[in-house]
This record gives C-alpha cells, sequence and structure tokens, in this order.
C-alpha cells in the first residue's frame, strides 16, 4: 500500500500510540517501506515534538521505554531491543567492507546493535578458501551465528564449493545459490538483481529506446544483472540484445578498460545500434559518460546516449545525475540478521528443529534522475 507523506506520519503515530515503543525495523516492516523512510519520517516526528526518540526504537512522548504491548509481529523479525551485551554475538565474513559491502555492514552493524549484541567481522577478499578460515576463525571467537558472503564470482560456482555447515545457524547474505546445490538447502538474504535490472530495461523502453545495451564486468551481481537485463528485453519484444554485452574489468580499477568500453559503446551508437545503455556500476557509468564527452566527435548524454546507472552509490553526484537501480543493501544486511537471530533463537529452544528455510530477495529501487532524457534521439 502507498501512503502520502501525511499518511506515513498518522499511521506511525497511531501504531506509537497503541504500543507504546517500537523499533523502527518494525514500523517499516509493517508500513511496507524502507528503513530509511520510516526513520527520516520519525526524525521529523520526533523534532516536532510528537514522538521520543531512543536507541533504535520510537516511543510516544511520556510513555515509559517499556509501555505498550510489544513489538508488532512479523514472520521475521529482531527481538525488542535489550541492554548492549545482552545478545549473542554474530559473526559476518563479506569479501570487503567498501563499495558494495559498505552498507550492507552498516546495516548489520545497526540491527545487531538493536539487539544487544556483538558484531565480529571477517574479510575474505575474494581469496579461495578464506571465506572458510575467516568463519573459523569467528567461531573461535565465540560467535553464536554467521551471516556469510562466500566469494563466488558468479551462479554456478557453489557446485564446487566447500562445505558451508559450520555447525553453527548460518544465514547466506547478498548471494542466490543455484537451485538443488547444497547451498541452496541455507537460508539466505539478497538484492533481486534480476528484478531490478528488469526496472533499467522497463524505464528505458517506457522512454522508446528499443535498442538497449549492457556494460558490465564479471561479478555475482553482473551475472544477476545480465539474466535480468536479457529476460526483460525478451518480455517487451525484443529476442536479443543490439549487441553482446560491453565487458569491463574485475576487481580494481582499471581506466583502459573503461576507455576501450566508452570507444565500444560510442561505436554501437554511431552505427545506430544503441540508443541507451545500463551500466554496473554508478562508478563506472559515471567514468563512462566522461570518456564520451572527451571524444571527437563528442557523445553526449543523454542526447546521443541514455544511461542508467546499477548501484546508486554515487550516481546521484556526477555533474549529470544519474538515473540509477539502488539495491536495498542496508535492508538486506538488517534482514539477514534479523533471520539469524530466529534461527539462534530456535536451536537454543528446540535443538534440531527449525522452521521451514526462508530465501528472500529484497526488490532494487529506481531513481529516475537526468540521464535518461525523454526518449532517443533521431
Amino acid at each position: 500500500m502507498r501512503y502520502t507523506v501525511g499518511e506515513r506520519h498518522e499511521r506511525i503515530l497511531e501504531l506509537v500510540r497503541e504500543h507504546g515503543t517500537l523499533r523502527v525495523t518494525d514500523l517499516a516492516d509493517h508500513l511496507g517501506m524502507s528503513t530509511v523512510t520510516v526513520r527520516r519520517d520519525v526524525e521529523v516526528l520526533s523534532s516536532a515534538g510528537r514522538l521520543d526518540r531512543v536507541r533504535g526504537a520510537v516511543s510516544w512522548p511520556g510513555a515509559p521505554v517499556s509501555a505498550g504491548r510489544g513489538p508488532l509481529q512479523n514472520p521475521i523479525t529482531a527481538p525488542a531491543p535489550v541492554a548492549a551485551g545482552e545478545g549473542p554475538a554474530i559473526g559476518l565474513v563479506v569479501p570487503q567492507s567498501q563499495h558494495y559491502f559498505g552498507e550492507i555492514v552498516r546495516g548489520v552493524r545497526d540491527a545487531v546493535q538493536e539487539a544487544g549484541g556483538r558484531l565480529v567481522l571477517g574479510f575474505s577478499g575474494y581469496v579461495p578458501g578464506q571465506d572458510e578460515v575467516q568463519a573459523r576463525r569467528l567461531l573461535e571467537s565465540g560467535v553464536a551465528g554467521l551471516l556469510l558472503t562466500p566469494g563466488w564470482m558468479s551462479d554456478g560456482a557453489e557446485q564446487d564449493a566447500p562445505d558451508l555447515d559450520f555447525g553453527v545457524p548460518t544465514v547466506l547474505l547478498e548471494r542466490r545459490p543455484v537451485p538443488g546445490t547444497r547451498a541452496a538447502e541455507f537460508d539466505h538474504v539478497c538484492s533481486d538483481h534480476y528484478a531490478g535490472a528488469g526496472l533499467a530495461v522497463r524505464h528505458l523502453a517506457s522512454l522508446g529506446h528499443r535498442n538497449i545495451a549492457l556494460v558490465a564486468g564479471a561479478s555475482a551481481t553482473g551475472v544477476q544483472v545480465r539474466d535480468g537485463y536479457e529476460t526483460a528485453l525478451r518480455t517487451i519484444g525484443i529476442a536479443e540484445p543490439p549487441i553482446d554485452p560491453i565487458d569491463l574489468y574485475l576487481g580494481a580499477l582499471d581506466m583502459s578498460r573503461v576507455e576501450a568500453a566508452a570507444v565500444q559503446l560510442a561505436e554501437a551508437v554511431a552505427e545506430g545500434k544503441v540508443t541507451a545503455a545500463l551500466v554496473l556500476s554508478d562508478t563506472d557509468a559515471i567514468l563512462l559518460v566522461q570518456q564520451l564527452r572527451a571524444m571527437e566527435p563528442q557523445l553526449k548524454v543523454p542526447e546521443d546516449v541514455a544511461i542508467v546507472a546499477y548501484d546508486d552509490e554515487v550516481a546521484a553526484l556526477s555533474d549529470l545525475p544519474l538515473t540509477a537501480v539502488a539495491p536495498p543493501k542496508y535492508e538486506v544486511g538488517q534482514a539477514a540478521v534479523h533471520l539469524l537471530l530466529r534461527r539462534i533463537r530456535e536451536a537454543a529452544d528446540a535443538p534440531g528443529r527449525t522452521t521451514a528455510r526462508r530465501h528472500l530477495a529484497l526488490l532494487p529501487e529506481l531513481r529516475v534522475r537526468r540521464s535518461c532524457g525523454a526518449g532517443p534521439t533521431g
């Protein structure tokens, strides 16, 4: 259900008045909105004196923090806030803490803190075998459960991956294993990059573009974006992409590859094969736009080619703000913690018995800016 800003505020006030104290994450889940949006609304209401803020939660003015009928019921939710140190220690293994994973780590950290727990980090660096090394190191430190992002660089790699069962509740984070593999039997929480690519393709198609290219490097995200891109093209009646996907680098930034990609894209535009492109990531999209402008003859965005970036870390900061697909990375981190805490509680209360495994895919958001214009020219 969609609410206006006023309706959101009234609904938040109604729920907090009824319950006394509620966590911001519970409000977001109940209203079907992002935690970021609800947190912003809560800030407005608390600044106006209509609500009181407490750590990770919000309360009715004058009500004791423990007042109310308890948290809203949700199928996957973290426990009510407890004092720091009373919650479990959670281990998180990710390839790195920068770039894509920075916002995920922040979401995990905030959710663990709201539960009164302690977060312990391990970094695999995409080095083969480091997933297991880091997981076992965290287990030795006493963590009660693991959030694990294996260093698979493409779907299917997990078929040859080592066993992920470390003897404690484990949730895979931002990885969607191939159905039928052992890894697919684990809980996982991820961004739906297939759907995210579809959002970009359908937006460009709504502006009249039919010749939509893909510029992306090899990564787990890139594999899913490519599949979603090709599927979305077929659903709008385009049997195959206008050109083969333009490959970018794998790993560290390589300006020579960005320049080569710009040349390929410019040639396809000049030949009338391409009028728009989806670019993974937004850093690469900004660099690509700069290269296109520096060419002779200059290629203009969006007049000559429309651009949609994928990631939206810095797309809005380009001198030409870029339309971008934004994966819900913070919410993915929070949802993964909530699910893992549930598994930890189940393991303590009824060893050997758990509810059905869950595969959660959260939908990205399309943020429209200036890089798509009104449609293809010519």
